[in-house]
């Protein structure tokens, strides 16, 4: 009776488990891809603003296009769709590949890379969505939120150290080839092993506006579901503009390196990791709302105050360890909130506007990261005194501008947290 009780839910998810598996293996190389060439494009040039704009090359056709992507995301088949978005990546992938063994590779071309993979993720990830929900009973929702941040944590832990360790010993290319194995393990089980069912037809009669405007205008009646996006998307501004600063506050001040920048994600992935296994084993919270509302003002209460404070990589992984530890939980009680109040038939465009709408910070934030701590954090840091009170509190050198703007964007993201949590609108999600 027992082992049945174990074997039901496998048995149930069978399918999901194998597409999870082998996308988070590609994931794993997409992400030491990523990772080897924030090093290399920092390296080169010395400059936060440079690397941030990798990122924000990626976000910006995702935010301009999500819009009309989740309307013909709803109109095409899920995985097709899947499947030629990500063979377009490993496309540019090989590029990559080819520019380097002729010692060709220009930050210039990373961008352009960037933008076109952001494209395609604008298309994959609301088929993608659709295609996860079409193929789980709702009762494992929040568990299967918690198994997919598990696997981002996973990740998150072995990307610096396999990225690391891959450019020490064989070099970038060695990097970019594990990528296009990874690959090309997904996308054979994707094309002859899953099976993901049709939905409802009727979305391929209308119009690609009329498809657009009826996901805008879902959310304006929806004013919960529209302000917690509006909550994410202020969340969003700060953590993009932390995430530009972090390389080059970590490669640049004294007891930074390779090596700490490495460690500190790691230990980031560790606490995802810890954090994703709570979510997957703890039962569905009574108040999703104050779930998400509680952890996220826990994040912002503690990390970005002991990275601009703190001396040591001991310190720097405590608060990086104590800034992710509560985000799966919050993620898997917004995947279910979204999940239970959006039609399926319509979650494609609806998830491809929030994603507009939530994520088009991001660029900005990125943009404005890197700008911040080259164009006025470093030049103001670089003029103090060495008894000045801002050197005393951030210390001196390359990288303390960095930690300077980390303490300014803590007080930014606590604020935003007060603001949202007297948000009415938020709590009727409750109901």
């Amino acid at each position: 009776m027992n082992i049945m009780k174990y074997k039901e839910p496998f048995f149930e998810m069978r399918t999901f488990l194998l597409l999870w598996i082998t996308q988070a293996f590609s994931g794993l190389g997409s992400a030491m891809t990523s990772y080897a060439l924030v090093i290399w494009s920092y390296a080169r040039s010395g400059s936060a603003l440079t690397t941030a704009l990798l990122m924000v090359c990626s976000y910006a056709p995702y935010v301009v296009f999500s819009v009309f992507a989740g309307a013909l995301s709803d109109r095409w088949d899920k995985k097709k769709t899947m499947l030629v978005c990500d063979a377009a990546a490993a496309a540019t992938t090989v590029a990559i590949v080819l520019l380097l063994h002729y010692d060709m590779l220009q930050i210039w071309h990373l961008y352009f890379v960037n933008a076109i993979n952001g494209l395609m993720n604008t298309v994959q990830q609301p088929a993608s969505e659709v295609a996860v929900t079409r193929i789980l009973p709702k009762k494992y929702y929040q568990k299967v939120g918690g198994m997919r941040y598990l696997s981002n944590a996973v990740n998150s832990i072995l990307t610096p150290i396999l990225a690391t360790a891959v450019l020490g010993l064989a070099g970038i290319g060695a990097v970019i080839t594990f990528d296009l194995v990874s690959f090309a393990a997904a996308f054979t089980v994707l094309l002859f092993g899953i099976q993901i069912p049709q939905g409802r037809q009727q979305v391929k009669e209308e119009k690609l506006l009329k498809s657009v405007k009826q996901g805008i205008s879902w959310l304006r009646k929806e004013r919960g579901i529209f302000d917690l996006i509006l909550f994410l998307a202020s969340i969003n501004l700060v953590a993009s503009v932390y995430q530009a600063a972090l390389p080059a506050m970590l490669l640049s001040r004294e007891g930074g390196s390779e090596k700490v920048l490495g460690m500190v994600n790691a230990v980031i992935g560790a606490a995802t990791l810890l954090g994703s296994l709570l979510a997957t084993l703890v039962r569905e919270s009574k108040s999703r709302v104050r779930a998400i509302c509680n952890c996220l003002l826990f994040s912002m209460s503690f990390e970005n105050f002991m990275l601009a404070l703190g001396r040591t990589p001991f310190l720097w992984c405590v608060g990086g360890f104590l800034g992710w530890i509560l985000i799966p939980l919050m993620n898997t009680n917004l995947d279910a909130i979204m999940r239970l109040r959006i039609p399926e038939h319509m979650q494609g465009r609806i998830y491809a506007v929030r994603n507009s709408f939530q994520f088009f910070t991001i660029p900005v934030g990125y943009f404005l990261g890197g700008l911040l701590v080259d164009e006025i954090f470093e030049p103001v840091m670089a003029v103090q005194g060495a008894g000045s009170i801002l050197v005393r509190l951030f210390g001196a050198g390359k990288g303390s501008g960095a930690a300077f703007l980390f303490f300014v964007i803590a007080f930014a993201g606590i604020v935003v947290c007060l603001y949202f949590r007297r948000d009415k609108h938020i709590w009727e999600l409750e109901k």
